[in-house]
């Protein structure tokens, strides 16, 4: 639990996920017999096999959501980019952590127009987040360019909490939930394959990270670590995001609407029999939403054979997500007993 605490409370916005990769290098340093960082960012811990037995690649990415300082006023408040897929409704009023390239962290909160002076139009409509700023407590544009810089990233603040029924709330659970799951499976995996326990970076924008380690190591098979919906709370329908908390990962079948993966027969098949030989609760997902690092992964030279398993998670690309760690540790199990098959 510690660990995890540690990976969600960290920061790692995409373009910035050094301070993961740290975490992952000490918890896999006695574990892989060798460690690197690829020029993109990516880290890549390999735990070697027998020479002619098969590679396998395990795709975390190490990315969270988060906002870049993109222009600061003669009053000095700072304008905003958003890194990520972000709903503009989930900003307001939203504490943040600008990881300053000047100095040390300054802490600022995102404001806007007060309901007091708006119209009645106006506060029926959500705020965009171009109409929004952070104040940092700065006089002027000055002394606001003495504390922070155009370009530097910002986190939103958070807690980690420990739920009942095992389970958690804490930032960032997309993706280190995933990282966590990774770096368990290296730790335990019993295989004659060559492992390769991969962070990547700059999934939220565009699975980059993916794209650029799987060219590089061309694994004989990959598995993409991820969180997905999970359906069970009010406002979603069953039929919109079937997938709950506490039955196991998700694995997934077609995300995008095919646009992403479609997994293909023998992967589908080797995780369904990893779970029902061993008694490991999963579930089937066939998603019309979004993708996850698999879809670049298994589009790399040749094709490669990828699955994607991700743990339900609630609230995803917010502050405050939710997952089950039971549902984390059927996920590491799972994968396990599927590598170990071959």
């Amino acid at each position: 639990m510690e660990l995890m605490k540690e990976l969600s409370l960290a920061p790692g916005v995409s373009g910035s996920e050094e301070k993961i990769a740290e975490i992952i290098t000490r918890e896999l340093k006695d574990v892989a017999d060798d460690i690197e960082i690829d020029s993109m960012g990516n880290i890549i811990a390999t735990k070697k096999g027998e020479k002619k037995a098969p590679t396998v690649m395990l795709a975390a990415h190490m990315d969270e959501i988060g906002l870049m300082v993109r222009y600061i006023d003669d009053n000095g408040f700072i304008l905003f980019s958003l890194i990520g897929g972000i709903n503009d409704q989930m900003l307001m009023n939203q504490t943040v952590t600008i990881h300053s390239s000047v100095g040390e962290d300054v802490v600022g909160v995102i404001g806007s127009k007060p309901p007091h002076v708006t119209s009645p139009e106006e506060r029926n409509k959500v705020v965009k987040s171009n109409d929004m700023f952070i104040d940092i407590g700065a006089k002027d544009k000055e002394e606001a360019e003495k504390m922070v810089r155009i370009g530097d990233i910002m986190t939103f603040n958070s807690i980690f909490a420990e739920y009942p029924n095992n389970r958690i709330m804490g930032k960032a659970l997309d993706n280190r939930v995933g990282c966590y799951v990774m770096m368990e499976v290296l730790k335990r995996v019993e295989t004659r394959a060559t492992v390769y326990g991969v962070g990547t970076v700059q999934e939220e924008v565009g699975l980059k990270g993916a794209k650029t380690v799987s060219f590089k190591l061309n694994p004989d098979l990959a598995f993409a670590l991820d969180v997905t919906l999970s359906g069970d709370h009010p406002g979603i329908k069953p039929d919109e995001a079937p997938v709950v908390m506490g039955k196991g990962p998700a694995i997934i079948l077609a995300d995008a609407s095919g646009r992403g993966i479609l997994t293909q027969q023998s992967v589908k098949d080797m995780l369904i029999k990893a779970g029902d030989d061993n008694e490991i609760p999963y579930q089937l997902e066939v998603s019309d939403g979004g993708t996850t690092d698999g879809t670049a992964i298994h589009l790399t030279r040749e094709g490669i054979p990828t699955g994607v398993l991700s743990v339900p998670t609630r609230y995803i690309h917010t502050p405050v997500s939710v997952c089950s760690m039971d549902d984390i540790e059927a996920t590491i199990q799972l994968i396990v007993e599927a590598i170990n098959s071959l």
